[in-house]
């Protein structure tokens, strides 16, 4: 007993005893500092700094009319983040102890480009998305509207005022960068001259929304791609606005001719909802029984088509709007649907490719939107769809390389009943549509 009491005690010692501790890396001796730059080692390096902004300021304020609009905007951006980095540490030092020279006077940006680029110069297109023709042209329609009073200290020549807005428009240049490029006295100037140029589009250009005044042009361009008595199609596109105020996002929805023009638009729908809850509370809806109403019925297979209008998957079938059929592989041409569906989808490509279009001239709608900002979207989005049909009116190349899937994507599919008088009509105009593919298919 007496030496398992031992033996016990021993083992009690033992386990209560404190661990060794664990072995551990040899700390390292901290390394020197090296000692803090002095000021007058450091005013060599900021004198070099300050002559390379400098240098590069003097190439930008000279040569800006022989770069790409891209590169120039990429470089005034990169000299304003080196100049306010050098800023803030010459603030660290007496104001007199690093004098530096006043930026060199020049000419605006926009004076010499119109001094040295011909008419057919390519920059044109390249800097405001249309020929100088095409240019000159606008201004002419809208000079009237840009006149500034000329009693007032900064009056803008109207030709200025159209370039700013175009050129903002065009690349999503910031208003600093505008009123630089523009001679304008200031940031809020641009602003102005901006929102001025987009008033004077909507109110001289509504004309160019040609639904009610030239319907027949746009059923005949229709009749081309086999769709007899269409007046247009329609489709929606979101654009982006920042906090959730909005939903995120501002939702246009437009109607387009065969040749892609807008014949209608309404803006400025809130992002969360949904194309058929847009639909009919638009004026295009309540107008089309008058609109569409005025034109006649066409007889198809012993039956009567009206006018109507093309709608994607996201809309309703309604008897003057019709969409595609569920569930069908239109990839096989073996039923009617599968040919109506061929050639409706061939129909709403029109309008994706519009807005594709739109987004691609005009980058500014590319853009985030700030929420401060966002009452003034809808606004730039209809002067927007304007010029877009001024270019096809004036004949401007456009870009056929656009993604024309993207407006199918953004909206879910209805999943409400059709109308009877919309299945009726469509019905009639698949059965059609199928005998002239097989027509085709039998020469």
């Amino acid at each position: 007993m007496v030496g398992s009491s031992k033996r016990r005690s021993a083992a009690a010692t033992t386990s209560s005893s404190p661990l060794p501790p664990p072995c551990s890396a040899k700390k390292r001796k901290p390394q020197p500092q090296p000692p803090p730059f002095t000021s007058e080692e450091l005013m060599p390096l900021l004198r070099l700094l300050a002559s390379a902004i400098s240098g590069s300021l003097r190439f930008l304020s000279s040569a800006d009319h022989l770069l790409l609009p891209s590169e120039s905007l990429s470089l005034d951006s990169s000299i304003e983040s080196a100049a306010f980095s050098l800023s803030g540490l010459l603030s660290l030092f007496p104001p007199d102890s690093f004098p530096l020279d006043p930026p060199p006077p020049h000419s605006p940006w926009f004076s010499r480009f119109v001094a040295a680029s011909p008419a057919d110069d390519r920059r044109w297109v390249e800097s405001f998305r249309m020929s100088k023709l095409s240019f000159d042209a606008l201004l002419q329609s809208l000079s009237h509207s840009l006149q500034s009073d000329p009693s007032a200290a900064a009056a803008v020549p109207p030709d200025v005022k159209l370039g700013a807005a175009l050129f903002r428009l065009a690349h999503a240049a910031p208003y600093h960068a505008v009123a630089r490029r523009f001679g304008l006295s200031s940031p809020d100037a641009a602003c102005r001259a901006f929102y001025e140029v987009c008033k004077a589009i909507t109110d001289r250009l509504v004309s160019l929304f040609e639904l009610s005044s030239d319907l027949r042009r746009v059923v005949r361009g229709f009749e081309q791609l086999s769709l007899p008595n269409c007046c247009g199609v329609l489709g929606f596109a979101r654009f982006a606005v920042e906090g959730a105020s909005r939903g995120g996002s501002v939702i246009a929805q437009g109607l387009v001719d065969s040749e892609g023009r807008f014949l209608d638009v309404s803006v400025g729908w809130h992002g969360s909802m949904l194309p058929a809850q847009i639909i009919t509370r638009t004026k295009l809806y309540k107008a089309q029984a008058l609109v569409l109403g005025l034109g006649s019925p066409m007889e198809l297979n012993g039956g009567s088509v009206p006018q109507y209008l093309l709608g994607g998957s996201c809309c309703p079938l309604l008897p003057r709007l019709l969409t595609p059929f569920r569930g069908v592989d239109s990839s096989l041409n073996s039923s009617k649907a599968a040919s109506f569906n061929n050639v409706h989808a061939r129909g709403m490509e029109l309008v994706y490719r519009a807005f594709g279009r739109l987004r691609s001239r005009w980058q500014l709608l590319q853009t985030s939107w700030k929420k401060e900002c966002a009452d003034a979207l809808p606004y730039v989005i209809v002067a927007s769809c304007l010029l877009h049909n001024f270019l096809v009116k004036c004949g401007e190349p456009m870009d056929d390389e656009i993604e024309t899937t993207m407006g199918e994507l953004d909206f879910p599919d209805f999943e409400g009943k059709g109308d009877e008088d919309g299945e009726r009509i469509r019905e009639m105009l698949a059965s059609h549509l199928s005998l002239v593919t097989n027509l085709r298919l039998m020469r």
